[in-house]
């Protein structure tokens, strides 16, 4: 008899179980006790009650139904996409906002913009596939591109002599992020995030299980452009600052004081996306931000946008000030801006 079985006959005639009483019974460990029930509430023949160590479980009745995986797919042309506006219209038909906890949504909006991105900039393709799930324990995003693959886009780059040497570069972490930031950094810190991330490309599949603490490196058919596979827990606990924090690079200086923040960066310069979400994580707690640009020379489009018009719109109650920006700068910011924000918006 299988531990599933077993488990099925323990509850057969009960209300319902603590998951304690079903260690004990069994004879295994929590985290054993729940790869068991994992299957068994996704098929809908038992159903939780309760969460955390408090959880029970019964027998689903004929009347029950089980909780369906709701699932929102889409196919985009991406030239002039916005993936922040893709992924808060996931989020709406979703309902992630009750759906995840709070650093699961902070975790999928950081991925999905992240990966989503990638093949609005970097895949040359001209459309992409994105299907979004919830099920009873997971939020699921694929985004699948038919560009050049984002091992190939790697080794052109880096001036790489064949894929298997692009995947080596992605996998040295923040050695890669940093002599390319644009390409890669998102990566890094998406898979240490996530619960499971993998790219599948060409003949090549790489696979980063935060679960297991594993990579996976394997070998398979043939597929024109990218698939990106994310996987979050939707219970998930991880907190995004924290592990920018232990993985930020040392020509990094992000000082947080309360509401400031002094932004300094090597040579200056403030360029890429996956910079400005890491500046900006966290800052929507506040009413009101100060962001001190002394110092800085270079002010990217996509840094810009990704502070002044992305995070600005999606949190209406925070107004930025801006100080000691350079003027030659304050353009790019005022273009940033959308109109809807500019009352929020203070350039000192």
């Amino acid at each position: 008899m299988t531990s599933q079985e077993r488990i099925l006959r323990l509850l057969r005639g009960k209300q319902a179980v603590t998951s304690s009483v079903l260690c004990r019974l069994l004879g295994v460990s929590r985290q054993a006790l729940s790869k068991h029930l994992k299957p068994l509430i996704r098929e809908g023949k038992i159903v939780k009650q309760g969460s955390t160590k408090a959880a029970s479980y019964r027998l689903a009745s004929r009347a029950t139904k089980p909780s369906p995986t709701r699932s929102v797919t889409k196919i985009c042309r991406l030239e002039g996409l916005q993936e922040d506006a893709v992924f808060r219209e996931l989020s709406l038909r979703l309902n992630l906002t009750r759906q995840l906890s709070e650093p699961a949504r902070r975790i999928a909006g950081y991925a999905f913009t992240e990966m989503l991105n990638n093949a609005i900039e970097h895949s040359r393709s001209d459309r992409c596939h994105i299907r979004a799930s919830v099920d009873a324990y997971d939020f699921r995003f694929e985004v699948r591109d038919f560009g050049i693959g984002i091992f190939h886009s790697i080794r052109t780059k880096f001036g790489l002599p064949d894929e298997p040497a692009a995947v080596a570069e992605l996998l040295k972490g923040k050695t890669t992020t940093m002599q390319e930031r644009h390409t890669g950094e998102g990566i890094f810190f998406t898979s240490k995030a996530a619960d499971r991330l993998s790219f599948r490309s060409h003949r090549t599949t790489l696979l980063f299980d935060s679960r297991k603490q594993d990579v996976l490196l394997r070998e398979n058919r043939f597929l024109r452009g990218t698939d990106v596979d994310c996987v979050i827990s939707r219970r998930s606990r991880r907190d995004l600052n924290e592990i920018f924090q232990q993985y930020a690079p040392e020509q990094f200086d992000f000082r947080f004081e309360r509401t400031k923040v002094q932004v300094r960066v090597l040579l200056s310069n403030c360029v890429s996306r996956s910079e400005a979400r890491r500046l900006v994580n966290g800052l929507d707690k506040f009413r009101e931000v100060s962001l001190d640009f002394g110092g800085v020379e270079i002010l990217g489009q996509g840094f810009a946008d990704e502070v002044f018009r992305v995070f600005l719109v999606a949190h209406p109650h925070v107004s930025i000030r801006v100080e000691k920006l350079r003027p030659s700068l304050a353009p790019m910011v005022q273009h940033a801006v959308d109109e809807s924000a500019k009352h929020r918006l203070t350039i000192g």
